[in-house]
């Protein structure tokens, strides 16, 4: 089965060094966007205007498959 990991850049590089064994790339789909949820969730109020967050997922050979990317703006 092949694995996918789940990288997360918010300020600093978190990368997953033990990834995720996974049927295919559209599990590793779902488990992205859970996971995303999650963590988006846990920052509780930590993610501030003019900050990023995002996270990636790559296959086993570090092949980019999917970035789920979430952008705070100060509007006025």
């Amino acid at each position: 089965m092949p694995r996918y990991f789940f990288n997360v850049y918010h300020g600093r590089a978190e990368m997953d060094e033990e990834g995720e064994e996974l049927p295919d790339t559209q599990a590793a789909w779902h488990e992205a966007t859970v996971t995303a949820g999650q963590i988006i969730q846990d920052l509780d109020g930590k993610l501030m205007p003019g900050q990023d967050w995002r996270l990636e997922v790559t296959d086993e050979f570090a092949n980019p498959l999917y970035v789920i990317h979430v952008s705070a703006q100060r509007l006025k």
